[in-house]
């Protein structure tokens, strides 16, 4: 996203290591009237998805996940709708992992635990354990660069 706004000469990874981006993103919730030191809102409910077999994790799609955030409360379709602060997907397994069976791959929270099964069916497709030692090729970065 740097690079995209014509910013080529900062280090996000020095600016997380330093502290520097913790004293931005501080200064941005004080500016919008908010309380930095507040606690997060944290979900009533949680249900874990666990990894069904041993293997490598080779696929995690980020669209079926913010589905079923979405699901779960964290968007809205309408912008009348409301929005649960403390609703989304915790993500415990990134592709390329080794998971054992049982394993918790994603933990999905909610206020409203009835959202589950919906947001569960977007999760159902969303990755792929393959067989142990199974390589793993990262997807790229950058998929189309459009002018």
């Amino acid at each position: 996203m740097l690079d995209a706004a014509g910013i080529k000469d900062a280090d996000p990874a020095k600016a997380l290591a330093d502290g520097s981006a913790m004293d931005v993103w501080r200064r941005m919730i004080t500016a919008q009237g908010g309380d930095p030191d507040a606690p997060l809102p944290t979900a009533r409910e949680q249900h874990v998805v666990k990894a069904p077999a041993t293997g490598v994790l080779t696929r995690l799609d980020a669209y079926g996940v913010g589905v079923a955030a979405w699901r779960l409360g964290a968007g809205r379709a309408r912008k009348e709708d409301p929005v649960q602060a403390g609703a989304g997907v915790e993500i415990h397994a990134r592709p390329g992992d080794t998971v054992t069976e049982g394993q918790p791959l994603l933990t999905l929270h909610t206020d409203t635990p009835e959202r589950f099964a919906y947001a569960l069916e977007s999760v159902a497709g969303s990755y792929d354990v393959a067989a142990p030692g199974t390589p793993y090729t990262p997807s790229p970065v950058v998929l189309e660069r459009i002018a």
